[in-house]
């Protein structure tokens, strides 16, 4: 039996996100079931590594020398660990809780057989919601590397990652659910220029299966949530 079968990996990528990663790190160190924590700096204009490693001594950190995008970091931390799940967490939250964490992990390990537990953001403003966003778009999810390493390596590229995976697990039939999280990211961080730059591209990544694609997506994924005991 393979002894990583049931262990779960995770990657944080971040760009610039100074304390709101620290935020993240603070609580994600505190998740129990998870055997390893890779966090990916996509060249970030300040050099933290010195102070994650002393502040963050079990975590594994991974600094780019070129921005490659969010699907190109998760690419490179998928090298650094052989577990057969990933959680993928966005640097930017707030309001993670880590009791949420464990518990999602403890979805996973349990039932072997779900493909992708997605970590559904049920404080996301309202207009998020309505166009379920808080399920569609979120960066928190939990899903088995064989999958997610596949999609990296034949399409998804930059920052075209949650709009394709989604895409990837429903034409492939796979098994997703989600359960509900309080984390939510911040939209407005680094200036109004830079900004809107991130949102073009998460525009981009939203907008990059096609529109029939995400028509189906929007009506059909990601539908059901898998109840804990």
């Amino acid at each position: 039996m393979n002894k990583n079968k049931s262990k779960v990996s995770c990657i944080i990528p971040f760009w610039n996100e100074s304390e709101r990663l620290h935020t993240v790190l603070d609580e994600i160190v505190k998740v129990k079931n998870l055997s390893k924590i890779i966090c990916v700096d996509d060249a970030s204009d300040e050099d933290q590594s010195e102070e994650i490693k002393k502040t963050y001594p079990s975590i594994k950190l991974i600094r780019l020398n070129n921005n490659v995008g969010k699907s190109g970091a998760i690419l490179e931390g998928l090298k650094y660990t052989q577990n057969n799940f990933i959680l993928l967490l966005d640097a930017d939250l707030r309001n993670l809780n880590y009791i949420e964490i464990e518990n999602a992990i403890k979805a996973v390990k349990k039932t072997q057989d779900i493909d992708m537990l997605i970590l559904r953001r049920i404080k996301a403003p309202f207009l998020v919601k309505i166009t379920r966003g808080d399920v569609l778009s979120t960066g928190e999810r939990i899903v088995k590397k064989e999958y997610l390493l596949k999609l990296l390596e034949s399409s998804s590229k930059g920052w075209q990652l949650e709009s394709k995976l989604n895409l990837f697990m429903y034409e492939n039939k796979k098994k997703v659910f989600w359960v509900p999280s309080s984390g939510i990211n911040t939209h407005w961080k680094w200036g109004w220029k830079t900004d809107l730059k991130y949102h073009k591209k998460k525009m981009t990544d939203i907008y990059s299966v096609g529109l029939i694609n995400l028509i189906k997506l929007f009506l059909f994924f990601g539908k059901k949530e898998y109840k804990q005991d």
